[in-house]
């Protein structure tokens, strides 16, 4: 008399494939920091109210706190990309409602390496370049045995 086990929830909520986990490192890789943003140097966190529909699409997306400079239209740009993964309940057509915060961060600064330059002259004539203000110049030789 072993009969399956019933599901304890009528209404399944939907969820993002790979998680929590997944949807964060999503919006990490399709977030552009907006150039005004950057401009004014801006950072802070935009909160929005969202609606899935019964597809598991985002339909309808509303800022919550405001940051100005170009992050809350990213921000909705971003979360109208998510698509989630949703359990049909016998068949009804149920809208869920949720909230996300996003954190926008001016981008660290990318380092750059130093360039080096060589220049390779034959022995002979030295020429001796004029002295300059605020420049220095080095000279290396390197003595051939033939």
């Amino acid at each position: 008399m072993n009969e399956p086990k019933k599901d304890k929830q009528f209404i399944h909520k939907p969820y993002y494939v790979g998680g929590m986990k997944a949807m964060s490192e999503f919006i990490r890789r399709q977030l552009q920091y907006p150039a005004s943003a950057a401009a004014q140097n801006i950072q802070g966190t935009v909160q929005l109210r969202y609606t899935i529909d019964y597809q598991g699409n985002v339909t309808d997306v509303r800022v919550i706190k405001h940051l100005g400079y170009g992050c809350d239209e990213e921000a909705e740009r971003v979360v109208r990309l998510l698509k989630f993964e949703v359990k049909k309940p016998r068949h009804l057509r149920v809208e869920f409602h949720k909230t996300i915060n996003i954190h926008f961060r001016p981008p660290k600064a990318v380092k750059t390496k130093p360039v080096y330059s060589y220049e390779f002259k034959e022995s002979g004539k030295e020429e001796q370049p004029a002295p300059q203000s605020g420049f220095y110049s080095y000279t290396i030789r390197f003595n051939q045995a033939k």
